[in-house]
């Protein structure tokens, strides 16, 4: 399972994102089990959750909750495109220096409404804004003690006055209790499936209650 840990473990850390989100607040720190990985899987690990699918997918109360989430932002007009990132905020990319900015960027997630905002050898940034918050997901690859590396998420906040303020203090049990634990078993799960055999059109269909588990290649330097 994650581990939720202290907002240090994040800021004593040498990542990029500290010098762009100076105007957010650090909301949650926590790491993820993947065992086996290494200096060079941050890419691999990045593959493997964009192969993943949506993070609450495998969650019934996650699925719910979301749900719920879409239609008062539908209600409300919380997530019509004048709220997006571009348009009520400006994009974090306009903040990048040179070097940031000209790093190649993988494609963005399917199926979560997050814009990549840099990627790394070591560390990713993506972004999302509705009429509530900007937010920033940050994720980095870590060395543990055991000379091992894991996958660290943080999430940065910038609540849109006291609408926003109440949002995130509503929501807070919510993300504790029902978001993250759905999105570790997704991540950590990808993690493991991401060395499984390939589906190939001949194999036979696993059914509804098997799930297909996608190869991802591992990086290799040029």
């Amino acid at each position: 399972m994650s581990t939720r840990l202290p907002d240090t473990e994040h800021t004593s850390r040498p990542w990029r994102i500290h010098d762009l989100t100076r105007d957010f607040h650090l909301q949650d720190v926590w790491a993820f089990r993947t065992p086996g990985g290494g200096p060079d899987d941050f890419a691999t690990m990045l593959a493997a959750l964009r192969a993943s699918g949506e993070p609450v997918a495998q969650s019934t109360l996650a699925r719910l909750l979301f749900a719920a989430r879409w239609e008062l932002g539908a209600l409300f007009g919380w997530d019509e495109p004048e709220q997006r990132v571009g348009a009520r905020v400006p994009s974090l990319r306009e903040r990048l220096p040179a070097d940031l900015r000209q790093a190649p960027l993988g494609p963005d997630f399917d199926d979560i409404p997050f814009t990549n905002v840099y990627e790394l050898d070591d560390e990713f940034a993506m972004e999302l804004s509705n009429r509530t918050v900007h937010t920033i997901c940050h994720l980095g690859w870590v060395e543990t003690r055991d000379g091992e590396h894991e996958l660290r998420m943080a999430a940065l906040v910038k609540p849109n006055g006291l609408l926003g303020r109440l949002y995130m203090a509503a929501i807070a049990p919510f993300r504790h209790l029902i978001v993250y634990p759905a999105l570790t078993r997704q991540w950590e799960r990808a993690w493991r499936d991401h060395t499984a055999p390939t589906v190939s059109a001949s194999t036979p269909d696993p059914g509804p209650d098997r799930a297909v588990r996608v190869a991802i290649p591992p990086r290799t330097e040029s």
